[in-house]
């Protein structure tokens, strides 16, 4: 009756050893490092630096923990913040001797403590919030205007374009605001041109307006297509904020919309607030120019005369050096897409581009122009420009579609693809607020939430261990199982914790214990009917299951709600409350069973089981008889 199949101890043994190994990796706490990632997209960040940062290290004597790399970034982990501040100044020493000119980001940061052995078993502790490890919060206002302003910008280009392929005469076209104002001295042509905007241009609306041969056609965005564009524009800045960040390597950054036009940016364990606004704001163009084919201009590239006048010097990713013209043929405001792909071909990795109305004609016109010459596509960061590719122009392009190939890689195609598309952002943005948490003060709040839930822990063992005897006891050890179960679970997820969540620990807690009183008490209620102490188990567990089911599955529904419905710390608290009902519904139920089975499922003639005093009639009964 209240004996286990051998399968079930197997599970319950099993979930007991993983839970164990992947909860452990949390108390080995964090050890300060230094990180060394690309400053600038053409920048290599392989072996050779890794080798280079040995050197420092051993020039300056001091010795790191660890380094690792993941093929982006460097990591040295050093035993003290003193050593780590004396690494990051030598490092960043030797790899930028050029203030101006930085190649790489050394940033300070916080690696785990984890021992090798668990990483092999891909054991990682929880991520930590801002409020628990410290790092640095944004708040950034995205300037909307301008990015309806640039959109009415290229409209200006592609209306001119429009107009003058459909034969329409006007006397003058100009962006006005957010608007495209167009002047006209003839009312057919008034006309013919408000049809093409509604017919061609369908996220404007015209309005007409003036007398005689002073005619003027106003084009206005939609109010629909404006909400669009500045929703794409958030977008757009938030991946590039994403893609910029990754330098840092921040765990867990916080990167969402706040409001129709803010982004909230949070950076745990990042303690360099220059370092992180310098990549925030950092700006990114893309140009297109001629390469300077010219006799001076060969000689220049050699190295072997100067840069002629009217031409620019600029190196490739390579690093050898590339001479340019300065006339800018487009930028990457026309560029709408950039993938990675084939040529149809010769089936060589390449790149595809897609440009605008006003892009597509410049290109044809160009390439018409200059079939046989190189055209260099540069990528200008803190105002010094490299060259991402030089190709030969081989035909005249027209379409829009453009491909880059020749001598390049699948990854290389992907990497000059990314470079393209997500260089720059779509809209200016300002940082309007700027806090920074010291890890002083995460490492108090850590205390605090550990102090919470540890003594919370220790009153309800305390108090159920008394109360309930020895079956209090079994209460407690999967009250511990529970715990040790959750912080696994998250860890395994790779979940943030929070100071909600944290409460959210000390929550669960109370509602797993919660469902071993009532397991307890309908035990209880058995007895105090007469029922032989075996009985009393088995109908006690199987009555309380309805009632604890129904009961955490409504607290799952409510956690569900704040975990779709809210944001920030709301979701946080969410997360843990709704995997906390879950491991609690198998500690309590399950595993606590599993153990009051094998303490007393073996005895055949059970007389009593302790589970406190039991109360029939206002009579004492004693120990559950």
């Amino acid at each position: 009756m209240n004996r286990y199949p051998l399968w079930k101890y197997v599970v319950i043994v099993a979930a007991l050893l993983i839970a164990t190994i992947y909860a452990l990796p949390n108390f080995y706490g964090e050890a300060p490092a230094v990180q060394v990632s690309a400053a600038r997209t053409a920048t290599v960040v392989d072996t050779a630096t890794v080798a280079r940062v040995e050197q420092v290290l051993a020039a300056e004597n001091l010795t790191a923990a660890g380094i690792q790399f993941d093929g982006l970034s460097i990591r040295a982990r050093f035993e003290t913040t003193d050593a780590q501040l004396q690494a990051r100044d030598a490092i960043d020493r030797a790899l930028n001797p050029d203030p101006a000119d930085l190649g790489y980001v050394v940033a300070l940061n916080l690696l785990p403590r984890t021992p090798a052995w668990l990483q092999a078993l891909y054991a990682s502790p929880m991520y930590l919030g801002l409020d628990l490890r410290g790092g640095v919060h944004f708040m950034l206002e995205v300037d909307m205007a301008a990015a309806l302003e640039r959109r009415a910008d290229a409209a200006t280009g592609e209306l001119r374009a429009a107009l003058r392929d459909a034969n329409i005469r006007h006397a003058g076209i100009r962006r006005d605001g957010q608007a495209v104002e167009i002047r006209f001295r003839e009312a057919e042509a008034l006309a013919a041109a408000e049809q093409l905007i509604q017919t061609d241009f369908l996220d404007f609306e015209a309005q007409a307006a003036g007398t005689g041969t002073e005619l003027r056609l106003t084009a206005a965005l939609r109010p629909d297509a404006a909400r669009r564009i500045q929703e794409q524009a958030l977008r757009q800045n938030i991946t590039t904020l994403n893609n910029r960040i990754n330098e840092l390597g921040v765990a867990e950054p916080v990167i969402q919309q706040q409001g129709a036009s803010r982004i909230v940016v949070q950076l745990p364990g990042v303690q360099d607030t220059a370092k992180a606004k310098d990549i925030l704001g950092r700006t990114a163009t893309l140009e297109l120019r001629m390469v300077d084919e010219s006799p001076e201009g060969v000689t220049a590239e050699r190295g072997q005369g100067p840069v002629p006048f009217g031409s620019e010097r600029h190196l490739d990713r390579a690093g050898q050096p590339v001479i340019t013209r300065r006339d800018v043929l487009l930028t990457g405001e026309n560029l709408t897409d950039a993938q990675a792909g084939f040529d149809s071909q010769t089936q060589e990795p390449a790149v595809h581009l897609t440009l605008d109305a006003k892009g597509s004609r410049i290109f044809r016109d160009v390439t018409r122009e200059n079939v046989g010459k190189r055209m260099a596509i540069l990528l200008f960061e803190k105002g010094r420009g490299e060259v991402v590719t030089a190709p030969v122009i081989r035909t005249e392009i027209g379409g829009g579609r453009v491909q880059i190939s020749g001598a390049m890689t699948t990854v290389e195609a992907n990497d000059i693809a990314l470079l393209l598309r997500a260089g720059s952002l779509a809209a200016p943005m300002e940082i309007i607020e700027e806090r920074t948490i010291g890890p002083s003060l995460g490492r108090e709040n850590i205390e605090k939430g550990f102090n919470s839930v540890m003594w919370g822990f220790i009153v309800v063992v305390a108090f159920i261990s008394v109360y309930y005897m020895l079956f209090g006891v079994f209460s407690s050890i999967a009250l511990a199982f529970n715990l040790t179960l959750l912080v696994a679970v998250l860890s395994m997820l790779q979940a943030t914790l929070t100071l909600p969540g944290m409460a959210a620990m000390a929550l669960a807690l109370g509602m797993a214990i919660d469902a071993n009183v009532l397991i307890n008490e309908r035990i209880r209620e058995e007895l105090r009917n007469g029922a032989a102490p075996q009985t009393a188990i088995n109908t006690g567990y199987d009555n309380a299951w309805g009632t604890i089911l129904d009961s955490n599955i409504t607290s799952l529904l409510a956690g569900l709600a704040l975990l779709v419905f809210g944001s920030g710390p709301v979701r946080g608290f969410a997360v843990v409350h709704c995997i906390g009902i879950l491991t609690s519904m198998f500690s309590a139920v399950f595993f606590s069973r599993g153990i009051v089975n094998f303490w007393y499922g073996r005895q055949k003639k059970l007389k009593s089981i302790s589970i406190g005093t039991v109360w029939k009639d206002g009579i004492t009964a004693g120990k559950a008889n």
